[in-house]
């Protein structure tokens, strides 16, 4: 499969290990602070993007969901409230699980979700056993990203929708020189200030920058195999969500 340019962007370039790792390890870092600096640096409007997310697959009823690079499982908590379905918030960063565990168990949903650790390129499912599969801010963070889109469609259930909720860039011009401001400059200022590692917030920005977005991405989940594959801009194109089937 192939390699993606935007693969080689990692958050600690002096280090050999691999981006799965460093990944793993800048989360666990940023684990404390993820939520509330999230909010802080979107202005809280990805949590409409996570609604319409969520209203979509809720409307198809599913039995089971998996929540790929679950985090603090802020997508599997507003599924598993709004829906009978049996969520799985899989994540590589114990530090991010574990603030995703509080919460899960704060709203109550233990019952209804299960938080567990494991590498989204690497499934340890059984073919065809989930009814859908979500990925929120988390399929740019794969160290390769066909890979893991073809893990999930192997978990998947013939039928079954994958929806991705990603960041991408405007095509106004005006917007992309705002979007890049705020990305370049604002966003690495907020690390500097706020979390206890600033390089964290500098990868965030250059790989959101550098990722497959719009028709780019839905050409490779039709690569992988998924079939019906559609994006949806959100607030300008500063987000976007993907739908496909199995």
């Amino acid at each position: 499969m192939s390699s993606e340019k935007h693969q080689k962007i990692v958050p600690y370039k002096e280090r050999k290990d691999s981006k799965k790792i460093q990944v793993s390890t800048m989360f666990d870092t940023i684990s404390s602070e993820y939520d509330q600096l999230n909010r802080m640096i979107t202005f809280g409007v990805d949590l409409s993007w996570r609604k319409k997310l969520v209203h979509h697959i809720v409307s198809l009823d599913p039995e089971t969901v998996l929540d790929v690079a679950t985090g603090t499982g802020d997508l599997a908590i507003a599924i598993a409230a709004s829906s009978k379905a049996k969520v799985t918030g899989l994540d590589i960063s114990p530090g991010m699980l574990e603030v995703g565990k509080q919460k899960v168990q704060s709203q109550q949903l233990k019952h209804q979700i299960d938080m567990v650790i494991g590498d989204s390129e690497n499934l340890s499912y059984a073919d065809q056993c989930f009814d859908a599969a979500t990925v929120a801010f988390g399929v740019r963070n794969f160290e390769n990203l066909e890979i893991g889109l073809a893990e999930i469609l192997r978990v998947l259930k013939p039928g079954g929708t994958l929806a991705i909720l990603e960041t991408s860039m405007p095509t106004n011009p005006i917007l992309k020189l705002v979007y890049k401001i705020h990305g370049r400059i604002i966003l690495p200022l907020f690390g500097k200030l706020f979390s206890r590692d600033p390089r964290a917030y500098k990868y965030l920005s250059d790989s959101a920058e550098k990722f497959p977005y719009n028709e780019k991405l839905t050409e490779v989940l039709i690569r992988v195999g998924f079939s019906k594959a559609s994006f949806h801009p959100q607030t300008f194109g500063a987000a976007c969500i993907y739908y496909a089937e199995k």
